[in-house]
């Protein structure tokens, strides 16, 4: 969850694991001295770039993951301490050096093979490494079994090479929390500017990849958590329609909005990874429909003349929050139409304001349900339901509840359960207001072949103290209705990233990523981060 942008939700290798994040260890800062990394020939690098590496044997697996560990180690624990990254993985020179004796025994298993890739610490895997969605109170329990995610990283080739860090809970404990933070990892840093946020909930898998501290990251959303970071953190975040990655085994909040999704410096890469994570899982009824939408080589959208003729249409409500954000939305509207596409603006969605509180009944009912169903499935755990947890906190405060506290998950364990009739309405009035009378209506209206926004704001400066300060956002109708979402880098006001959202119907990603893809190559807006201790305007 992204604290948005609501009421409540605003209103939503740091330590070893199960150790105690003090205050004073969160709002450590890195000095001007320890902030220029060196430049490393992994910079940028792609997929591609690193497949090409390992084919012609000037890369290899265990060395790619030798040195993003490396680089792990001087800008995330040291230097600028980005502290992105909330354990790495002990096994992961072992199924490097395993994938490159079988890359020369048999080939490559496909464009990920050997390739390391960092996910978020919400994403089951039944290794040696911990899965807490951030919380003290889930340290030391034992998953059944890998996640569909962590399944199918696996099976494509992949090198998990550790857990990223992420706001704690995905940003669905409490208000006025500060996005990026959780009591296992402490504070993800931003790496343009290390006195600013990164967003969330998938704070971690932005800032690393951002940082290249690997390939390409897995995030998480339920609202926002994939494409604010990485619209923050000057990435490109795809979240899928709902069904189309499984969600067995990632710690929930809702099962009508959550999902999995890639997050990548690129458009190719982040294509390339939804084409490993997408599919069937039998243990998440939502992906029965998953393999009929499958893209099995998401490269093949990649068309630099993928604008031309598309017709786009402009959200007005969804912009406006930020003047040097809408400066830089005109230029990209300009290059929009430059490449080819016709402009449709503005687009009026009445429903836009009136989906916030019937979402978040929605989500306090089912974080509830859902969450209770995961914990029962852990072995060796400290927590068994939600109320475990709240009491939990509450007798852990100081490490816990140090900043700010945990009113939604109080509030999600009044709720009944989810044969009430006000759980049973709310979501009736998510699905029309976001699908029927928000979407699907805009679209048809205006015969539009996708919805375009400003993603959020630049980074604002991390505020432990009174919590996030979000001024705008785009998450919001594409979440509830569990459609898709496509945010890439479109410009960089004052030095700080932000994105372009593509949004649009059920299951039209191949469309967004071509949209995507051409506007990325038209700009080319994505800047490597310069790791600067504050902003100098």
């Amino acid at each position: 969850m992204a604290t948005r942008r609501r009421e409540f939700l605003k209103a939503g290798l740091a330590a070893a694991a199960g150790a105690a994040i003090t205050p004073e260890r969160v709002g450590a800062q890195s000095s001007p001295a320890q902030t220029a990394p060196r430049p490393s020939e992994l910079d940028e690098i792609t997929v591609a770039g690193l497949q090409d590496g390992m084919k012609s044997g000037k890369f290899t697996a265990r060395g790619l993951t030798e040195t993003y560990l490396q680089r792990i180690e001087a800008i995330d624990k040291h230097g600028p301490a980005l502290n992105s990254v909330i354990e790495a993985n002990p096994e992961a020179l072992a199924i490097a050096t395993q994938l490159d004796e079988e890359r020369r025994a048999k080939g490559p298993r496909g464009p990920l093979h050997g390739v390391p890739v960092l996910i978020k610490d919400n994403i089951a895997t039944a290794d040696k490494m911990q899965t807490t969605a951030g919380s003290l109170a889930l340290v030391g329990s034992r998953v059944p079994k890998d996640s569909a995610v962590a399944a199918r990283l696996r099976a494509a080739g992949a090198v998990i090479l550790g857990k990223t860090n992420l706001s704690e809970w995905a940003n669905f404990r409490g208000k006025h929390s500060t996005s990026g933070w959780s009591a296992r990892g402490g504070l993800t840093l931003n790496p343009y500017a290390l006195d600013r946020n990164t967003s969330g909930s998938s704070s971690g898998s932005g800032a690393a990849v951002s940082a290249n501290l690997c390939a390409i990251a897995v995030g998480t959303e339920t609202d926002g958590s994939i494409v604010s970071p990485s619209s923050i953190c000057g990435v490109v975040g795809i979240k899928p329609t709902v069904g189309l990655v499984g969600r067995s085994g990632i710690v929930p909040i809702s099962h009508t909005q959550d999902t999995a999704g890639p997050m990548a410096r690129t458009v190719a890469d982040a294509a390339t990874l939804l084409s490993a994570l997408a599919g069937r899982d039998m243990d998440d009824e939502a992906t029965i429909d998953a393999q009929q939408h499958v893209i099995a080589d998401g490269t093949r959208f990649l068309d630099p003349n993928g604008l031309r003729g598309v017709r786009l249409g402009v959200v007005r409500k969804l912009a406006g929050f930020n003047r040097h954000v809408d400066a830089v939305f005109a230029e990209a509207l300009l290059a929009l139409k430059k490449a080819g596409a016709e402009i449709i603006d503005p687009v009026e969605i009445s429903s836009i304001g009136k989906v916030d509180e019937p979402e978040m009944q929605v989500l306090l009912f089912e974080f509830k349900a859902d969450l209770n169903r995961y914990l029962s499935g852990l072995a060796d755990a400290k927590v068994h339901t939600l109320k475990d947890v709240i009491e939990f906190n509450q007798k852990n405060s100081a490490r816990e509840l140090p900043y700010f506290g945990q009113e939604l998950m109080e509030k999600a364990e009044a709720k009944g359960d989810l044969r009430s009739d006000e759980y049973m309405k709310a979501h009736a009035d998510c699905r029309r207001l976001a699908r029927t009378e928000g979407i699907d209506s805009a679209m048809e209206k205006h015969r539009l072949d996708a919805l375009i926004a400003p993603t959020d704001s630049p980074a604002w400066m991390t505020d432990l103290v009174n919590g996030d300060h979000f001024t705008g956002s785009s998450s919001t109708l594409p979440a509830v209705a569990g459609y898709p979402h496509v945010t890439v880098p479109m410009g960089m006001p004052f030095g700080l990233p932000v994105g372009i959202s593509f949004f649009g119907r059920a299951w039209s990603e191949p469309a967004l990523i071509k949209f995507a893809y051409a506007f990325e190559q038209a700009t080319r807006a994505r800047k490597t981060p310069g790791f600067m201790p504050t902003l100098k305007i």
